[in-house]
């Protein structure tokens, strides 16, 4: 009997049932080249292959594409596009109508399922990929293990379901004389049950050594990749640290511009119509155009610069050609070496705390983001006051647009002024400090950068902040922002609504622009990221003259530059000047227009226009982030510095709430239960002015309404904008020490 069972055989592989394995063909559209954008084709797909042709004649003979869908990622994108990602390709591909693209998709899911089956059971799987012999002998190895306690699993079932009746039949027999049989049957029931347990617990001891063998080797593995993974993470550490040491001594010794750069070719940059070119290869993979495209960037002779030069007189040079792109090297030196304090750079390390985002917002999702109560696990020790005030990180930019001749080139420093305070969001995913009603936030950088800025939070519902900024340099800034947010499941949209205003003291040119949207994705799964998009209008309301830039929003079907930002400065009669070009996390650049001229062709409709100009050149670069900029909460230079103590400032300035300043020195829990606190003697004087406005209101008398401190809301006489605009009065008061303004709220 124990050979019996040492000879019974092991159960095969369960047959494998593929449904929907019939070929499926049809007409696609799919994505070539610039030039010719979405081409129609015939795909076949058959045995888990997805092949295209370019007619249905040539499946005789050419092939264009072979993919392979086993290991295939398949995406779902909108209006009809799908995107195959195989073996580091992606393909585009687009279909007549949803229902069509619908039907596609079902039908490669179920052949890459059914491929994905036919690459795992097939016995002859050794050109399926480069798996070696010993790792598919080791996996048969425990494969033929778990067959054996299959049968054995099997056995016993068997056999002790049989020794039930035996026993169940010995008890109706009890008594009677006759039971010699029933006994021999149950002692042999119960001998194969026994002899079934014991194949049973050796196949699962010998079924143990063989998983414990394996388990040291992929341990010795894991060990060795994680060995492998820490060196690399080393290594790339230390890269980086290079690379921004070798920034750093750019950045405090950088190199001139010479005017040789004049005679470089010009550029042509093109707002022109898409062509047909048969011409060109079919392989050639280019990436994807935006649909809503401005304008293209080539090259052009130097006869051509030289033919029109004459004819662009009446655009102001304002001096020396290079000063206003280059002079930058003079006025950030003045800025970062020529300190009169040392100031701080670094705050404490991040704690690691986890938190599920989505545990707390699920419930949130439409309403309003300043309503919603949010522990400091998901906010960065910053108030908005300080992030507001973060814009003037690269101040040098107004500087240097003070000391323009001409207006033109001055619009051109303010439009990638008005960019670069994008540049430290993009990996600030954490939300600043919701400002209380009265708080404040002064910044004096006379003796490092020429300005000093005071903001005070003006409102509460709606949050709005008013921002004041005068500079020895030639320039005053100010804004009045409201911050409308929207929670709305995967993503949070912040929209500041507002304008913000720059005037310069020389030539008296007033700048007005409001900001874009910013959204931050992934709430619910995956890595958060931030993204800048819109349209910013910068009106000169002095010449009239405007600057449009776009922010162009990520997409994954586009190729694009990421976060790339475009822009056209014309003057007041709506000629265009100047292009800019670039993107909102590293630079800004400007070419002069010297020629434009009129498409030669069509496309919808559309005449488009080919703009000729010159060289570009640099008009901002982002500074490198600090060392060990991850692990505080990637801040800028300027952004540690904001948080630092400093003596004689009002009691209502944020360096002074004390929740903040806990949440920076790492004890996030006593700062949780500050900022409970404050939050409810908050909500507390909410209802004590509500409740005397109520009194006032059924006493016949006026209601008093909330005036903050140091700004009044008033009407800006060029623009007619009703805004909150400072009043003046907090210097004077700081130099005195008189706080007696300003109420309790810490």
């Amino acid at each position: 009997m124990n050979e019996l069972v040492k000879s019974l055989p092991s159960p095969s592989l369960p047959g494998i049932h593929l449904p929907g394995m019939d070929t499926y063909k049809g007409w696609l559209f799919k994505w070539t080249n610039y030039l010719k954008g979405y081409q129609r084709r015939w795909f076949v797909l058959s045995n888990g292959l997805l092949s295209y042709y370019r007619t249905q004649a040539e499946m005789a003979h050419t092939c264009r594409g072979t993919i392979p869908l086993a290991t295939a990622h398949i995406e779902v994108g909108d209006t009809c596009h799908l995107v195959l990602t195989s073996e580091g390709r992606s393909y585009h591909l687009k279909a007549t109508s949803d229902g069509e693209c619908q039907r596609w998709v079902s039908t490669l899911q179920q052949a890459k399922a059914n491929a994905t089956l036919l690459m795992h059971h097939s016995d002859d799987s050794g050109d399926e990929g480069p798996v070696p012999q010993e790792d598919r002998a080791r996996t048969q190895g425990v494969l033929n293990k778990l067959d054996d306690l299959s049968t054995c699993n099997e056995l016993i079932g068997k056999h002790g379901a049989a020794l039930q009746r035996s026993l169940s039949e010995l008890e109706e027999l009890r008594g009677s004389t006759d039971n010699t049989d029933k006994l021999k049957a149950v002692n042999e029931r119960a001998t194969l049950f026994r002899i079934t347990s014991n194949a049973m617990i050796n196949a699962c001891r010998d079924f143990l050594n063989v998983a414990e063998t394996h388990s040291r080797r992929w341990q010795k593995t894991l060990h060795h990749e994680r060995e492998q993974r820490h060196h690399l993470e080393e290594t790339i550490e230390q890269l980086a640290k290079q690379h921004n040491s070798l920034e750093r001594a750019w950045r405090e010794n950088p190199t001139t511009y010479t005017d040789t750069q004049l005679k470089q070719p010009c550029h042509v940059i093109a707002i022109g119509v898409e062509r047909d070119a048969s011409d060109e290869n079919e392989d050639a993979e280019f990436f994807d155009a935006m649909e809503d495209s401005t304008f293209i960037t080539v090259t052009a002779s130097d006869h051509i610069q030289h033919k029109r030069s004459g004819s662009n007189q009446s655009m102001k040079s304002g001096g020396t050609p290079n000063d206003w792109t280059h002079s930058q090297n003079d006025s950030s030196s003045t800025n970062h070496t020529q300190l009169q304090r040392t100031r701080r750079s670094r705050i404490p390390d991040k704690p690691n705390y986890s938190l599920n985002l989505w545990s707390i917002m699920k419930n949130c999702i439409g309403k309003d983001l300043s309503k919603i109560p949010m522990p400091v696990n998901f906010n960065e020790p910053l108030s908005m006051l300080q992030r507001l005030t973060e814009d003037l990180e690269y101040s040098e930019l107004l500087d240097r647009a003070a000391r323009c001749d001409s207006s033109l080139e001055q619009m051109c420093l303010v439009a990638a002024f008005s960019v670069s305070s994008y540049s430290t969001t993009v990996h600030r995913t954490a939300k600043p400090f919701n400002p209380l009603l009265g708080e404040t936030y002064e910044l004096d950088r006379l003796e490092e950068y020429g300005y000093r800025s005071i903001s005070e939070q003006v409102s509460h519902h709606p949050p709005a902040a008013a921002h004041h900024v005068t500079s020895q340099r030639g320039w005053t800034l100010w804004q009045d922002i409201t911050i409308d947010s929207k929670f709305r499941g995967k993503y949070i949209s912040v929209m500041p609504l507002g304008n913000i205003h720059l005037q310069f003291h020389s030539s008296g040119n007033h700048y007005v622009w409001s900001k874009v949207t910013s959204t931050v994705h992934n709430i619910i799964v995956g890595k958060l990221w931030i993204d800048q998009s819109g349209d910013i209008e910068i009106v000169n309301n002095t010449t009239k003259e405007t600057c449009h830039l776009k922010f162009s929003p990520y997409s994954y079907f586009s190729r694009e530059v990421p976060r790339k930002v475009t822009g056209v400065v014309e003057d007041r009669d709506g000629t265009a000047r100047y292009i800019l070009s670039g993107t909102w996390d590293d630079k800004m650049e400007s070419a002069k227009i010297v020629d434009s001229s009129q498409g030669c062709g069509v496309s919808e409709g559309k005449q488009k226009t080919v703009y000729q100009t010159l060289q570009p050149k640099l008009l901002w670069k982002k500074y490198p982030l600090p060392d060990n900029a991850e692990n505080m909460h990637f801040f800028s230079s300027l952004a540690l510095t904001l948080n630092e103590e400093e003596d004689e400032v009002a009691p209502t300035d944020s360096r002074l709430r004390p929740d903040q300043r806990l949440m920076e020195a790492g004890l996030w829990d006593e700062a949780n239960s500050q900022k409970q606190r404050l939050e409810e003697c908050q909500r507390l004087e909410r209802k004590r002015r509500e409740a005397q406005a109520n009194q006032a209101l059924e006493e016949g008398q006026d209601i008093e309404v909330y005036q903050p401190v140091w700004f009044q809301r008033r009407t800006d006489d060029s623009t007619g904008e009703s805004m909150y605009i400072y009043r003046g009065g907090y210097w004077e008061a700081k130099e005195r020490q008189d706080w007696s303004q300003c109420p309790e709220i810490f």
